[in-house]
């Protein structure tokens, strides 16, 4: 640990007391997240719960160069959180108080370390919801510094969409408001979408105003086989055009499927499937999975079965949620190699199709699923981690993945962002407006110390 670490502690200690942690099993829980990249220890664990004690954090971390590193639920995929210079990690956990609820603004103002599920259980009474889903019971201060989105995008957008306010501790320490509870602004810069997706490399997130959405009335889920990749995917392209507003449809290919069915006791045709969800009043609803089951039988769809009962709706999605370990129960002992784009709709069969015929011809098991009414798949391939040739083999795949993505006016990631293992991506994708993005780092953090060696200092 440095001089200049231990003295920051030694700061912060009568501030935060038993909430500045530097335990051994604290930090190393702190030293990863999800992905399979290699943990990096921080010098210390911050809990603080309001946005004065982050004020006191980060002006302590900024006189003594110490690195900064917003934590939030630690269920990111690309290796955000990962301290991999040191310092102090500020987790979010305990910011974790709605604030405020205003049903007739269709608006929530929230403390980042608030959960998806936390907010929508406090708004049942009101008629209202927060619709992102990434599926992970994520905080929705990570959400925005990623700029999540998840299984219902396509009808509701992402969190670039459903954030309208914040507040931020900038690295020198000063609290700052972006955007307003108006609908709607034309007033300076936009700050705010500055910060979300800034993956915590320009200040750290105290305070959110959500946008709110009414629960439909009627909520109906549908599934379809198909017998190839490239007609279940043809059916969601034509579903898209055609103009019904699917609030999901997500693909499945019949790797997926099979995990789903071992790991949640499901007894699913092992084909390449559809999992649609419809929103809206029980006519409309009634009508939009009326045309959808027309579209997929077009298309080669099999056994189109759709439901309004919330208990098989449930284990359906939920089932979808698990995939993540239903994957990794394929191989036990594995780990799992995840990557994610996002291509044109009217790319996007070639792209799965592609995909899927790496896999096949590789030496690892992988499957692809994807919030696919949007663009948006994802890809995860089973490695032994004490393999460096399974790990070589996944890094290809993956990259092949992305170049291809590219190559159609695509993106290295839909969603996951760039964290660690797609910095490399940057340049590629973005060209000289990378030059740019460090420009803005630069200029908010010319200490480099808020996540350094992530997005805006690296690629």
């Amino acid at each position: 640990m440095s001089e200049a670490a231990l003295r920051v502690i030694d700061m912060l200690k009568p501030v935060l007391g038993d909430r500045l942690v530097t335990s051994g099993a604290v930090r190393e829980h702190h030293s990863r997240d999800t992905s399979r990249l290699p943990p990096a220890m921080p010098d210390a664990v911050a809990f603080p719960q309001t946005e004065e004690e982050v004020q006191t954090i980060v002006r302590a971390c900024a006189a003594h160069g110490v690195p900064v590193v917003p934590v939030g639920a630690g269920s990111s995929m690309e290796g955000h959180t990962i301290p991999i210079k040191g310092g102090i990690s500020v987790s979010t956990r305990e910011m974790n108080r709605i604030l405020e609820v205003r049903p007739e603004d269709f608006i929530a103002v929230i403390q980042p370390g608030v959960t998806r599920k936390q907010l929508n259980a406090e708004l049942r009474d009101t008629g209202l919801m927060f619709p992102v889903d990434p599926g992970a019971d994520a905080s929705l201060g990570g959400m925005a510094s990623t700029r999540g989105s998840g299984t219902t995008a396509v009808r509701y957008g992402t969190m670039r969409e459903n954030v309208m306010a914040l507040r931020v501790v900038t690295p020198e320490g000063t609290a700052i408001r972006t955007g307003s509870r108006a609908k709607k602004s034309s007033t300076g810069y936009d700050l705010t979408h500055l910060f979300v997706g800034a993956e915590g490399t320009l200040g750290i997130i105290t305070e959110l105003t959500v946008r709110l959405h009414p629960i439909p009335e009627e909520v109906s889920s549908a599934i379809c086989s198909f017998t190839s990749v490239r007609s279940a995917v043809e059916a969601v392209i034509a579903t898209v055009q055609y103009g019904i507003p699917v609030a999901r449809v997500e693909f499945l290919d019949e790797v997926a499927i099979s995990g789903v069915n071992n790991y949640s006791k499901l007894a699913l045709e092992v084909a390449p499937t559809l999992l649609f969800e419809f929103h809206g009043t029980p006519a409309w609803v009634a009508e939009q999975s009326r045309i959808a089951e027309e579209i997929c039988t077009d298309q080669g769809g099999n056994g189109f079965r759709w439901s309004t009962d919330a208990d098989e709706r449930a284990r359906l999605w939920q089932a979808r949620h698990d995939l993540f370990w239903a994957t990794k129960a394929i191989r036990p002992g594995c780990d799992l190699y995840t990557s994610d784009i996002c291509v044109p709709i009217s790319r996007l069969a070639e792209s799965i199709v592609a995909a899927r015929e790496d896999i096949d011809a590789s030496t690892l098991t992988g499957q692809i699923v994807g919030h696919v009414g949007d663009g948006n798949y994802h890809t995860a391939y089973l490695i032994d981690p004490d393999s460096p040739a399974d790990l070589a083999e996944a890094e290809r795949l993956s990259d092949r993945l992305v170049e291809r993505a590219l190559a159609v006016g695509g993106t290295a990631s839909g969603e996951h962002g760039i964290g660690i293992a797609k910095l490399k991506f940057m340049r590629r994708e973005h060209g000289a407006a990378v030059d740019v993005m460090k420009r803005i780092k630069a200029a908010l953090d010319p200490a480099g110390i808020m996540n350094p060696g992530k997005m805006g200092q690296e690629g």
